[in-house]
């Protein structure tokens, strides 16, 4: 496991599954680990609470933290059951604030900050759904696909000054909303939330400090 003694690490959704198992990976590698979402969970590092989706959220939130050396974009969710000619205008704003716009105000957030100290590490969650259009889920896979090219972008800008920026597109991650939306699949072939953590830790060491704007696959065993 990387050691992140003195870095400070700020993971956004840090009150759900893979949230919860990215900041604990975090806190046992020795960061400062602080959390930001919108409820509340017991921990042992500070979990604030902020409204991400709006830029004032996310900017006073980052505000109050300080110097950031890793920002882990965790907050995210899945909506699936609509063609797209039912899907309602909240399903796709839903989808569209709660995975991309949660990335972009968080990178316009802590960018300036990164510059200022000369570098730094942010790792987004993209899906392995988000590479190709799906039926039933066109507000998802729209939303992941904006976080992809989202972080290549960022990648672009940002390499000179010494911030990496990465994604990992996990397949169907293991968790209680999942199995409860999913209640006869074969959960022992989902992707356990901590083995994505570890793959979030590796991108923000200074092992990946030579990696920008890639997109790592986190399969499941089906």
């Amino acid at each position: 496991m990387p050691d992140f003694s003195g870095k400070r690490v700020v993971v956004t959704g840090a009150a759900g599954t893979l949230g919860t198992a990215v900041a604990d990976a975090f806190h046992a590698a020795g960061a400062d680990v602080i959390g930001l979402d919108i409820v509340e969970r017991q921990a042992n590092y500070p979990i604030n609470q902020a409204d991400l989706i709006d830029p004032a959220g996310a900017g006073s939130a980052v505000a109050s933290i300080g110097s950031i050396d890793v920002l882990a974009n965790i907050a995210g969710g899945f909506a699936m059951g609509d063609s797209i000619e039912t899907t309602s205008d909240d399903t796709w704003d839903f989808m569209m604030n709660l995975n991309a716009r949660t990335v972009l105000n968080m990178a316009r957030a802590v960018v300036p900050g990164m510059r200022t100290n000369g570098g730094g590490k942010i790792v987004n969650i993209g899906a392995r759904g988000g590479l190709r259009g799906a039926a039933a889920m066109g507000a998802y896979v729209a939303s992941k696909s904006v976080v992809h090219r989202l972080t290549e972008t960022l990648a672009d800008e940002l390499k000179a000054d010494g911030i990496n920026v990465n994604c990992i597109l996990p397949s169907i991650i293991d968790t209680p909303p999942n199995r409860e939306a999913m209640p006869d699949a074969n959960f022992a072939a989902w992707v356990p939330p901590e083995d994505i953590a570890n793959v979030v830790l590796f991108l923000a060491s200074d092992a990946a400090r030579s990696i920008h704007g890639a997109s790592i696959p986190v399969e499941s065993l089906s």
